[in-house]
């Protein structure tokens, strides 16, 4: 999973700078883990993220964004807690969830909110 810094993050998910409505740059829907080093659930996170990512490889595009290193990315969508995710359909508003949800969890979001069949 790439770690996405602010000319990262413009490129690949929302050049905010250039747009003041949500205009998503991705190829595909995605999942932007919000986290830090020293946080012990998103630390407990990581793994199940590297195994979505392997799971839905070609179908969904997972990214990770330190709030210690990228404090204004984490402001700009409110994060208040982390682990956040932040889910990114192909169309449409992006949500968020926080704290740390389990894999069974996750693939649930994935197929509701990005519009997979089970």
């Amino acid at each position: 999973m790439e770690v996405l810094n602010i000319e990262a993050f413009k490129q690949k998910i929302f050049d905010f700078e250039k747009n003041s409505n949500w205009k998503f740059n991705g190829e595909l829907p995605t999942i932007v883990d919000f986290y830090a080093d020293w946080c012990g659930p998103c630390r407990a996170l990581a793994p199940v993220l590297d195994e979505l990512a392997q799971d839905y490889k070609g179908k969904v595009n997972i990214f990770k964004v330190d709030t210690e290193a990228t404090p204004e990315l984490a402001a700009l969508f409110g994060v208040r807690g982390i682990p956040a995710l932040l889910f990114i359909p192909k169309e449409g508003e992006p949500s968020m969830a926080s704290g740390f949800v389990p894999k069974e969890n996750l693939e649930q979001a994935i197929n509701d909110i990005f519009g997979f069949k089970n």
